[in-house]
């Protein structure tokens, strides 16, 4: 078959993908979006962090309802309907896929929907339904994702042992779940399986969940956790997991030794692994590192000229956000536009039961490497808004520098941390100093209020708070 033409292919229609084929068309590029599954979106979209939300809204609407008779207002006991559930979950995803699809026609971006393998520098096979496609490119991208990580030990060929993109079909509702992993994929499901019904147990290998968020941003969410779960268990690893009849016998280790348990089902949320096996990089000049990741450099160019790679494939951080900003960086370099993917704040959201949101320079990271910096901390038991709605768990923290007085970093643990955290990115990135939000007006009474009076903290003067004055 004949070689179709064109400036730019790019494989994987994730967020990274599509943004980058959307941008590169907007920009009068000739494009190509090959996309192995019959829907765009990628795993965000179709298993990943749209499905995920819109499960916990709905473990959310429960919580709140059983939480509200003591305003007075009660409830009875939630008739949960998995099917309704998976099929309302579902027309949120099929609705987000088909408005990409429409985006891509509205600019022109030919979908090809089939696995792609390189054939070499400027040559790509697409295994369709209807066979062998193959498109001869100036350029490519390379934004195929990646995969919930399944050690082997853990791969028992039994649909009790699940990753989150078999969980987040909820087909059944265990009894006793087991969640191995406290990252933010475990403590995410693990609070909609257990606002379900499920008896969970978390057991995370390291001596604190949600690594990389600062120990005080996570105690809220541990305090939660350690509510709503049956337990938590830290400095805990899985040495043995095996099939028993209907159940699966996990054998734990830990600080109060070896234990050997019975589960309904197991999730294992241990990270994950990029999608970049099995695509005929072998043709190509491109290289991976150690772990498997596509390497790439500030401007996202491979070791191969003519390839670039974006998003969860060359590691970092596994966010959607900073896969779609390499995107645009990429398409930059392809037109010969100076653009890099440095010194770039990359905001972390973890939509727990609270949230937890950070972006810059956390104070862990600070201290580890000398840093000279400040602290200022305001609690939301002191904002009228958060007491509205009795969700006083939360706090936000700025870091700021003690000389220049410019905000290095924000944290926020509390309800709807994720959608206030865009206010510190814009302070960072536009290199505000403590002074410039103290003196910002923020509506009353409002949680982003919160972040004004941590600057107000700083200089001890908080209308809601008392803190010693700045000599």
């Amino acid at each position: 078959m004949q070689p179709v033409s064109t400036q730019l292919v790019v494989v994987g229609g994730g967020p990274g993908g599509y943004a980058a084929a959307f941008y590169a068309a907007d920009k009068g590029l000739e494009v190509i979006l090959v996309e192995k599954e019959p829907l765009l979106g990628g795993t965000c979209l179709r298993v990943g962090c749209i499905p995920s939300k819109a499960l916990l809204h709905a473990a959310k609407v429960i919580t709140e309802a059983r939480e509200s008779a003591h305003r007075g207002i009660a409830f009875g006991e939630p008739q949960i309907d998995r099917t309704r559930l998976r099929e309302w979950k579902q027309s949120i995803v099929t609705k987000l896929a088909g408005g990409i699809q429409s985006l891509a026609r509205a600019r022109g971006v030919q979908v090809w929907h089939g696995r792609a393998h390189f054939e070499g520098s400027d040559m790509l096979r697409v295994e369709t339904e209807d066979g062998q496609r193959f498109v001869r490119y100036q350029y490519a991208i390379i934004a195929t994702g990646s995969q919930a990580a399944m050690p082997k030990a853990f791969d028992l060929g039994n649909p009790r042992v699940m990753t989150s993109t078999e969980a987040l079909e909820v087909e059944e509702i265990p009894g006793d779940l087991l969640i191995v992993g406290g990252g933010y994929i475990g403590m995410e499901l693990g609070t909609v399986y257990a606002t379900l019904g499920s008896r969970v147990v978390m057991v995370e290998a390291l001596p604190q969940i949600l690594t990389g968020a600062d120990p005080d941003l996570v105690r809220p969410v541990l305090k939660y956790a350690e509510r709503a779960f049956r337990e938590v268990r830290l400095n805990t690893k899985v040495a043995k997991m095996a099939t028993a009849g209907k159940q699966i016998r996990v054998i734990l280790e830990g600080p109060q030794g070896t234990k050997e348990e019975l589960y309904d089902r197991v999730l294992v949320a241990v990270g994950r692994v990029p999608n970049c096996y099995d695509l005929g990089l072998e043709t190509t000049r491109v290289q991976r590192d150690e772990r498997g990741f596509i390497k790439v450099n500030a401007r996202q160019q491979t070791n191969d000229p003519h390839i670039y790679a974006i998003g969860d494939v060359v590691g970092g951080a596994l966010l959607a956000h900073k896969a779609a900003r390499e995107a645009r960086v990429a398409v930059e370099t392809i037109l010969g536009e100076y653009s890099e993917f440095t010194d770039i704040i990359i905001p972390a959201v973890v939509f727990t039961d609270p949230e937890v949101a950070w972006c810059g320079l956390t104070e862990t990271e600070a201290r580890a490497k000398d840093i000279p910096i400040e602290v200022a901390k305001f609690p939301w038991s002191a904002s009228g808004r958060a007491l509205s709605f009795d969700r006083t768990d939360g706090m936000t923290k700025l870091i700021i520098d003690p000389e220049t007085e410019r905000v290095l970093g924000v944290g926020i643990c509390g309800h709807g941390a994720g959608e206030l955290i865009s206010e510190g990115v814009l302070a960072i990135e536009m290199g505000a100093t403590a002074r410039d939000i103290a003196l910002s007006i923020h509506p009353h009474p409002t949680l982003s209020e919160t972040i004004m009076e941590a600057a107000e903290v700083f200089y001890g003067h908080a209308t809601h708070t008392f803190t010693r004055k700045k000599p």
